[in-house]
């Protein structure tokens, strides 16, 4: 079956709110053993969306639409159909009276408009929507089938959960497809490739290598007609390529590197404090979205000017000598956070997140610095110049590698 994902609406064409819906979707339909050939973003415009529509239709068999099921003038996608297939839409009573229903429980009157939001076609049936008022279309005609669902990702997820992916699988023609992602760390994607090519030519297994902000993921993907059938294609590949990376990898699939970063803390029955600057809080904020944390990380102090720096613990003389953006003051960071907080390990970070240089340092310029148990100090530098978001995610993530190293080397 050949797929294809359309979704409607002006503010996603514009870069207003990022689509996740196709996303999630896309994610979904391989397990399915569905392939998806094109995704296509359309504003809110009757005659561009027929078009968009009308290409679809002529070289898929099944298409998804999330977006403009709402109740307002610029909600189209009953209407696009409709002129699509030729179809009249009419209203279906039940659908009303849940509608009515829906603002009677709220305490108002159905604004007229809502109406739209109990139309059928004659070709289509009703998707149910428990979390909101759109419900959305199954259509099935000439051998295709549309689905429609709400632009609102929660009712949208809900909806491909309970109604649609469930109908796909039962029309399933036996083929699915089974992937699984190893995550390394250390190693340039070229020379990831190169490591990985013994196991490209075994029959029945696609493997790729993607460059990634926690390293390099290899993924392998199998279709069987069971799922362990698929499986049984994945297990001796992925045995392979653990049996050439060793302990390059360090996760796989849902994994996060601050989960990964959590586990060996666990494992060595540490504890971590941090002491940040350019980042603003964001290393403690990532890494306490690992549940459990409080077992591990003590707390963290967020010191963005030089006073603050000394006010915590951070040598003047360092910053006097070195400048407050050096590999220096990062160390005596990460020494003043474990010392002051009491933790095992301290971290460290210091930069410039941009646009602008600061005291001569270029924007985009981290340093990063662990203080272990032995008062030994491990550093580590970067720079990119990308934006400050950009140079504060990436900063959180170098300071988690550096972590990892740390740990590594010393058993954890």
């Amino acid at each position: 079956m050949k797929a294809e994902i359309i979704a409607i609406g002006t503010e996603i064409l514009l870069g207003e709110i990022i689509d996740t819906n196709s996303a999630h979707i896309a994610q979904s339909l391989p397990e399915l053993g569905i392939d998806l050939n094109y995704k296509s973003v359309v504003g809110d415009n009757m005659g561009r969306i027929v078009e968009t529509l009308q290409r679809a239709w002529d070289r898929s068999d099944l298409i998804v639409i999330t977006g403009g099921l709402g109740p307002t003038e610029d909600d189209m996608t009953r209407e696009g159909i409709a002129r699509l297939l030729g179809e009249e839409p009419f209203v279906v009573p039940e659908l009303e009276d849940r509608l009515h229903g829906f603002f009677t429980r709220r305490g108002y009157a159905m604004p007229p408009s809502n109406i739209k939001q109990a139309w059928l076609i004659p070709s289509a049936r009703a998707l149910e929507n428990p979390r909101g008022t759109a419900p959305g279309w199954w259509v099935e005609r000439d051998g295709r089938v549309i689905i429609c669902m709400p632009g609102v990702p929660n009712e949208m997820e809900r909806m491909w959960a309970n109604e649609a992916r469930p109908e796909l699988v039962r029309r399933s023609d036996g083929q699915v497809l089974v992937t699984r992602t190893l995550k390394t760390l250390g190693i340039g994607e070229g020379t990831v490739d190169e490591m990985a090519k013994p196991v490209y030519g075994m029959p029945g297994i696609g493997v790729g290598t993607y460059a990634r902000a926690d390293g390099v993921h290899l993924r392998i993907g199998a279709k069987g007609a069971t799922r362990e059938e698929a499986w049984t294609r994945i297990l001796p590949v992925e045995e392979e390529l653990e049996r050439i990376f060793g302990p390059a990898i360090w996760g796989k699939d849902d994994d996060t590197l601050e989960g990964y970063v959590h586990g060996l803390f666990i494992a060595r029955r540490a504890t971590l404090a941090s002491m940040e600057s350019c980042t603003g809080g964001l290393f403690a904020s990532v890494i306490t979205d690992v549940p459990g944390t409080s077992s591990v990380y003590r707390g963290g102090l967020v010191t963005y000017s030089t006073e603050m720096k000394i006010e915590y613990g951070v040598d003047s003389d360092v910053i006097r000598e070195f400048g407050v953006i050096s590999p220096e003051t990062a160390g005596a960071m990460a020494r003043a956070a474990r010392a002051r907080l009491g933790s095992d390990f301290g971290l460290g970070i210091t930069g410039v997140a941009g646009p602008d240089p600061q005291d001569g340092v270029d924007p985009g310029t981290v340093h990063i610095a662990v203080a272990d148990p032995d008062d030994r100090t491990h550093h580590l530098s970067m720079t990119m110049n990308q934006g400050r978001q950009a140079v504060k995610r990436r900063a959180v993530t170098q300071a988690m590698l550096l972590l990892r190293r740390t740990l590594v080397e010393a058993g954890g």
